[in-house]
């Protein structure tokens, strides 16, 4: 096992990499005031951005799943790795040689899994390239490329290689690197022989599938040879790493236009990916041997920002099973906020074949929205009756109207079931209109499900479960319509975000001026991280510290949340701070004096003279203190 990392190469990793350039990686970012950034949280659905950015405090936090940490924490949680291993990706991302307490430097075969089978593929991927740019037995890929008006420039832009047609050369290769057979197999990059590990991939051109952060992650190889009894293409199994329904082809160098353009454009295959590309369509990006679904949904979804204005543009072959698959992608037409469209070549070619044949110009006008996904679905559905007769058009609207009634905008409904009717030849426009709305009345009752009434033995409300929400977290509620807990709350952000405002004073605080009880959690985990005097001179490290301090992960999370929220003043100043920090003071002197009061109605019917006028003379005290903090305000704190 490896040593336990040096705790200064942790904070200098935290100091190196910026947080947001991390999560831009992953997700688009948008201002969200106050010098935070927002997005669609990548840890749960959300139609709305509740993911916050900020990288002055190098922190994250969603308010819709609770989710927070700093970009160590994003990084493990997002690619699902251990501390060690988010640590070591993001020190080898800022060039820092990390230090080890137990045996020195990390040695290879110490590190992760993960990071061991990234590392693989990486060193794999640069020695398929290798083959495909000198050896003479990948000529045959090298004419396969140029055959669809690929250079040797196209092929290292996108990383492609060549596989030899040997049994075990690349297995031979990594062996030479480290690498033991279990990590062989258990990447995919290899497969059991009869003597042992033998390459998985032979004689095929290679392209490497990275994922949203840029790691080769797996590969997809294309048969060159007829003596090869194999598929056509040939992806990498599942592995630990891999996952072909969570990954898309080519967006590690799409996801910047994406997020930029607000639009996606979605190939079949790797080459069309690569013709997009060179001709201008930087969008582009492919599924690896799968039909688009969900999880490849949820990807575009963060980068898109998902907004009204954002577009999908799906282009399928001509053919029955490019038809096919474009009503596949329909299905999930809802999950998307953004306008979907399809292209289709009107000799039904492909975007590598009509870039040969008609040059760049030809693949970006094909790519230009042109019909929504929703009618090309419609238009599909139609073809399949004979129209002729009432029992075909009845049939026909039986089917296309529950797709008309799932598209999102209510006036484009009612603009297509017009449009419809019109496609059936159904005279009465108003029985068709009527029967969509129906439809969609239902499916709402149904919780957005499609298809009709159900027998039911009550209400709806009583049929159907509302919609799952997030977790809550733990502990004790919080009223934040309560004046009380608004102010204490505003008072640790202001701790936690700009302790320079707050300190010394705030550090004389104690944990019962604050009555809401994570708050008084909060308050003690400050404290016992050295007090927000620390943050004056540290703010990182002092969150850091502050997090750590905390008792146990639902006040860890509290802290986060703090720490990310927006302070509730345009200007934020000594003068704002000072306000709340006689606000909190002045409702625990009130609190005590009341109490104090009661003590004293009590001990003066109770023949305690001594305890009497102590009670007395602290109450005094405290009126005076109170009155002072009334009048001069921060000044007599």
């Amino acid at each position: 096992m490896a040593g336990r990392i040096n705790d200064e190469d942790v904070k200098a990793v935290r100091d190196a990499v910026p947080i947001d350039a991390v999560v831009s990686e992953y997700l688009q970012l948008r201002s969200a005031g106050g010098g935070n950034l927002k997005g669609l949280c990548p840890f749960h659905d959300e139609k709305s951005p509740s993911f916050q950015v900020s990288p002055s405090k190098g922190l994250f936090h969603c308010f819709g799943c609770q989710e927070g940490g700093d970009t160590i924490t994003f990084v493990m949680k997002v690619d699902h790795l251990t501390f060690s291993e988010a640590v070591e990706r993001l020190a080898a991302q800022a060039g820092i040689t990390l230090r080890y307490e137990e045996g020195g430097y990390n040695p290879s075969h110490q590190r992760g899994e993960r990071i061991r089978l990234i590392e693989a593929h990486k060193l794999a991927a640069d020695w398929y390239a290798q083959q495909l740019a000198g050896s003479a037995e990948a000529e045959t890929g090298r004419v396969f490329l140029a055959e669809r008006g690929f250079d040797q420039g196209a092929a290292v832009h996108f990383g492609v290689g060549y596989s030899p047609q040997g049994w075990d050369h690349l297995v031979r290769f990594l062996r030479g690197k480290g690498f033991t057979d279990k990590e062989l197999l258990l990447s995919g990059l290899a497969q059991e022989g009869r003597r042992g590990p033998i390459d998985r991939f032979r004689g095929r051109l290679m392209w490497p599938i990275r994922d949203i952060g840029g790691e080769v992650v797996g590969f997809g190889a294309r048969k060159l040879y007829e003596s090869d009894n194999g598929p056509k293409y040939l992806n990498t199994p599942d592995t630990p790493v891999y996952k072909k329904s969570q990954v898309l082809y080519g967006i590690d160098l799409a996801k910047k236009e994406i997020a930029k353009a607000s639009r996606a454009v979605v190939v079949e295959g790797y080459t069309d990916v690569m013709a997009c590309h060179l001709a201008g369509v930087t969008t582009a990006i492919a599924t690896c041997g799968t039909a688009f679904g969900g999880d490849h949904i949820k990807i575009l979804r963060r980068l898109l920002m998902d907004n009204g204005s954002a577009r999908v543009i799906f282009t399928f072959d001509g053919d029955a099973a490019g038809q096919k698959a474009a009503l596949r992608a329909f299905e999930d037409d809802q999950k998307f906020a953004a306008e979907t469209y399809i292209a289709v070549a009107p000799d039904g070619m492909d975007p590598c074949e009509l870039r040969l044949a008609e040059g760049d110009d030809a693949v970006t006008d094909l790519v230009e929205p042109r019909t929504p996904l929703f009618e090309f679905a419609l238009r599909q559905i139609v073809a399949r009756y004979d129209l002729d007769t009432p029992a075909g058009r009845a049939a026909a609207l039986d089917e296309a109207a529950p797709v008309v009634a799932r598209i999102k905008n209510s006036g484009a409904q009612h603009e297509v079931a017009v449009q419809l009717a019109g496609l059936l030849g159904i005279l009465d426009t108003q029985f068709v209109v009527k029967r969509v709305a129906q439809l969609a009345r239902w499916a709402r009752e149904r919780g957005g499900r499609g298809g009709g009434p159900e027998r039911r033995q009550g209400p709806p409300q009583q049929q159907y479960a509302a919609p799952a929400q997030p977790a809550a977290p733990s502990g004790p509620a919080l009223n934040l319509r309560n004046p009380v807990h608004a102010t204490e709350r505003e008072l640790l952000k202001l701790a936690l975000q700009r302790p320079e405002l707050v300190s010394p004073a705030f550090d004389a605080y104690g944990t019962d001026e604050f009555t809401a009880p994570p708050y008084a959690a909060v308050r003690q985990a400050v404290l016992d991280a050295g007090g927000a005097e620390y943050g004056t001179s540290d703010p990182q490290e002092y969150l850091v510290r502050v997090r750590e301090a905390a008792p146990d992960d639902t006040v860890r999370a509290m802290v986060t949340e703090l720490a990310v929220e927006a302070i509730m003043r345009r200007v934020v100043d000594e003068m704002y701070a000072g306000e709340v920090l006689v606000r909190v003071r002045r409702r625990a002197v009130e609190r005590r004096i009341r109490d104090l009061n009661s003590t004293v109605a009590r001990l003066g019917t109770g023949g305690d003279p001594a305890g009497l006028a102590a009670a007395q003379n602290e109450l005094w005290v405290l009126q005076q203190y109170d009155q002072a903090l009334a009048v001069k305000g921060a000044a007599a704190l």
